[in-house]
């Protein structure tokens, strides 16, 4: 199977959930599974029901988190050497050429993507245009509203 990237933080942050999921959440249901149980008939239950669809939903959440995690590679940006080239985990600057606008991105693995904050997949066509690029190149992305001229004005490895 493919090894997927993820940085050290998005690897944290899928342990954090997980040990939560099992620590916190399963036995939670568990214990309202078994007052519902003790309510009596289970056909006609909706607490019983309600606490077995959570129990499906939490148990195929820690399989999923479980499944990426093995996959993962984890890669420690603070590790890598300095450079001006875009390489997965930097943080790029850019300027669109077209309205001036200036951005920035982090460029993560697709399970820490989030846009509002600046993270990007590196799965997305913004990631996998600048990624090998260098500090003043010029990379033309082709996004669903067309495309856009951005301009790499600086690279950071945080």
């Amino acid at each position: 199977m493919t090894r997927v990237p993820i940085t050290v933080r998005g690897a944290e942050l899928l342990r954090e959930e997980l040990a939560r999921l099992k620590k916190q959440d399963r036995p939670r249901i568990i214990a309202a599974i078994a007052e519902a149980r003790a309510h009596g008939d289970l056909k006609e239950n909706a607490e019983y029901h309600a606490a077995r669809e959570q129990q499906g939903f939490v148990e195929g959440r820690i399989a999923e988190i479980e499944a990426r995690l093995s996959n993962a590679q984890v890669i420690d940006v603070l590790a890598l050497e300095p450079s001006d080239r875009v390489v997965f985990g930097a943080t790029v600057d850019l300027v669109d050429e077209d309205t001036g606008e200036e951005l920035t991105y982090r460029i993560v693995g697709q399970d820490e993507a989030d846009i509002k904050a600046g993270l990007l997949s590196i799965n997305s066509p913004i990631a996998r245009a600048l990624v090998g690029k260098r500090e003043g190149d010029v990379v033309v992305v082709e996004i669903p509203a067309g495309s856009r001229s951005l301009e790499i004005v600086k690279v950071r490895y945080l």
